[in-house]
């Protein structure tokens, strides 16, 4: 809730570098009337919408994860990869989504980041053990059903309260 009483508007919070589905947090987005943060350690093309805010943070091990982690929160939606910023996000208590559609929760990040740690391991001992499938069609459709799965349960919660 702000200050008003009204629910906070949802914010989707997109760490942008090698996110395969901008375009589709796009789409959503403007359906829903949402406001985007594309956030990337370089410039990236983005449309030129006056809901989608494209961050430039500086170069460097977890910049553009700490900006996110630093503002995402309760009623946010955050797109990541990256388990250990799923992590976070979840802590602040945002929903997390992966870019093939995995919805990384309090049930489900503890493994998430014990499973990275392990072949994070493996890969630093000279284990070779691949890395993650390639992004698929079907990965871009489950995506697309988490996320307006996501802001609905938001939009819900605020009209609750």
């Amino acid at each position: 809730m702000n200050d008003t009483g009204a629910a906070k508007p949802i914010e989707i919070y997109v760490d942008a570098d090698a996110c395969p589905v901008k375009a589709e947090v796009y789409r959503v987005a403007e359906r829903h009337g949402l406001k985007v943060h594309v956030v990337s350690n370089s410039p990236i093309a983005v449309p030129r919408e006056p809901w989608i805010e494209r961050v430039v943070v500086g170069a460097g091990m977890d910049v553009a994860d700490d900006w996110i982690a630093e503002r995402a929160g309760a009623g946010d939606i955050v797109i990541t990869a990256d388990i250990p910023l799923a992590s976070r996000g979840v802590k602040a208590g945002a929903a997390v989504i992966a870019p093939n559609g995995k919805v990384f929760d309090q049930d489900s990040i503890g493994m998430a980041l014990a499973t990275r740690n392990l072949l994070h391991e493996l890969r630093g001992s000279g284990e070779i053990t691949g890395g993650p499938r390639p992004f698929a069609p079907r990965d871009r459709s489950e995506f697309l059903s988490a996320l307006d799965r996501a802001i609905q349960r938001i939009k819900r919660r605020n009209t609750q309260r």
